[in-house]
């Protein structure tokens, strides 16, 4: 090998060495910016004059309620799930029920009280021998279509319900007290 070739190798090699070394690097962390959490409900409606319309959207699982064309309330809700889809569709509030409880759903319970099976449908689970039926609790309930309503209930981040639309408590009431007979209720996937 000659002189220069040596040279340039030398360099070369010298050159990999300082860029590959042992020496640690200090590196930052990626900045991941956190996912929202969605506020699980929001009211601004007193005082706000217009006619009251819910819109339901089940793909976000959110409520929105607006009087005239302002958004005065939002909340997170939970739909039907996969077998007891809540129905799209435009409704309008047909009945209300501050106390109800379900005459379908709900669970088998023994003389005691204890559960013996939850969450079930009246209509197609046997109840237990030994057992009776207890109605889930619905309070706030706004019936738009049939069986179905908006209500107070457990309002997982998923759709849950066997088809109602839950709302979670303290918001429940104010939707109730804010709507009429007669309230649009449009539900959209």
């Amino acid at each position: 090998m000659t002189s220069p070739t040596l040279l340039r190798a030398s360099l070369a090699l010298c050159a990999l060495a300082l860029l590959v070394g042992c020496a640690e690097v200090e590196t930052r962390p990626a900045v991941v910016a956190p996912t929202p959490t969605p506020i699980p409900y929001a009211w601004n409606g007193d005082g706000v004059p217009g006619p009251a319309k819910i819109i339901v959207n089940i793909h976000e699982q959110r409520a929105y309620f607006f009087k005239g064309k302002a958004l005065v309330g939002e909340t997170t809700v939970s739909t039907g799930k996969p077998g007891f889809s809540t129905p799209p569709g435009h409704y309008t509030v047909v009945w209300k029920d501050k106390d109800h409880i379900s005459t379908r759903f709900g669970d088998y319970v023994d003389d005691f009280g204890n559960v013996t099976k939850s969450n079930i449908d009246s209509a197609k689970d046997r109840h237990p021998p030994g057992s009776h039926f207890d109605g889930a609790r619905m309070p706030f309930a706004m019936f738009f279509r049939g069986g179905y309503a908006m209500h107070q209930g457990y309002v997982p981040p998923y759709a849950a319900s066997h088809g109602c639309i839950r709302l979670p408590r303290g918001i429940a009431e104010i939707f109730f007290n804010a709507a009429s007979f007669g309230t649009p209720v449009v539900v959209k996937e």
